[in-house]
């Protein structure tokens, strides 16, 4: 696979007849395009946060995927497998508001007893979310430097996708879980952003992938994706390390088996090699008839090792984070 163009400079996603801009394609280490879609029907929106503490997994997710609004709050206890999840499917997403830009404005949404509350603040993003059982209140800080992944997917210029993917937010702040508190600190705590806006295909599979740890005293994370991408030129594959994105530029093997979900998964390609041994397995199903979705999302812990730019290979033993399969219709 070719090297991906770099783009440094701002740039809108689409033309003025909402086709792919062809300058808007490449990836950047900062949020760059102005995701200006247009239409109805195959636009998807959305804001998902995942945050990794010692006690805990949480997952935030507003979206907008036109048909409906599906929004959720899952909280993962790590020491004993219990989870907690609320749900909501707004029809037509009606009252979701999502930010225009990467970074800019907030995504806020109330329904169906939850609440989420994402806020650019001078620290980083504050997330805020509310059920009957569970109150987070965190901030993933952005440290000076830091860079992110954003890549533009193309399938064709009607159907393409902006994503940006922010691995390694150190967070702080605090979760409270059926009445009981817990302290989230940013030496220990981590948060991953998933910002996603394009035009899909109805019927689409992916892999996504992350973690993050100290490794040998340097901050390491893995952003990894698969399926969607194959065969676009584009790829969300990077390593960062202390904040620097290393750009993968290749389409990985993901090896896992579907009848067993825990069994170990195997990503690889010429630049990295790395497997995932996963210690709790989340199954979540949606059907709303035209739209319907399943996901196996595993949390768990990654060895192996993958490549910088300038042709280092960093191990990436002990890194927590999750590899999961999705299979949409929608």
């Amino acid at each position: 696979m070719d090297p991906e163009r770099e783009i440094t400079e701002t740039v809108d996603l689409c033309l003025p007849d909402g086709r792919l801009n062809p300058d808007a394609v490449g990836w950047s280490r900062r949020p760059l395009h102005r995701p200006n879609l247009r239409g109805w029907g195959r636009t998807k929106r959305w804001e998902y946060w995942g945050l990794v503490t010692p006690t805990h997994v949480v997952g935030l997710t507003v979206s907008s995927i036109d048909y409906a609004g599906v929004q959720s709050v899952f909280v993962l206890d790590r020491a004993t497998g219990v989870e907690i999840v609320r749900d909501a499917v707004v029809p037509l997403a009606r009252g979701v508001v999502l930010p225009s830009s990467c970074g800019v404005g907030g995504a806020h949404v109330e329904a169906s007893g939850l609440r989420i509350d994402l806020d650019e603040t001078a620290e980083g993003t504050r997330l805020r979310a509310r059920t009957a059982e569970v109150e987070v209140d965190v901030v993933a800080l952005m440290p000076e430097g830091h860079e992110s992944m954003a890549v533009v997917v193309p399938w064709s210029p009607t159907r393409f996708q902006y994503t940006v993917k922010d691995v390694g937010r150190p967070a702080r702040g605090r979760i409270t879980v059926q009445g009981t508190a817990y302290d989230v600190d940013a030496s220990d705590s981590f948060a991953v952003l998933d910002h996603g806006r394009g035009r899909w295909p109805y019927s689409i599979t992916w892999n996504w992938g992350a973690g993050h740890g100290v490794v040998d005293g340097r901050a390491v994370s893995l952003q990894l994706g698969g399926k969607w991408t194959d065969g676009t030129g584009s790829t969300e594959n990077a390593l960062v390390v202390d904040g620097v994105v290393h750009k993968v530029s290749e389409d990985l093997a993901w090896d896992y088996d579907r009848a067993d979900w825990l069994r170990p998964w195997r990503i690889h390609g010429s630049s990295l090699d790395v497997s995932f041994t996963p210690f709790h397995e989340r199954a979540a199903t949606t059907n709303l008839l035209v739209v319907a979705a399943q996901t196996h999302q595993c949390f768990g812990h990654w060895t192996g090792w993958a490549t910088t730019t300038d042709g280092e290979r960093v191990t990436v033993d002990g890194i927590v984070g999750w590899a999961e399969e999705a299979r949409n219709r929608w």
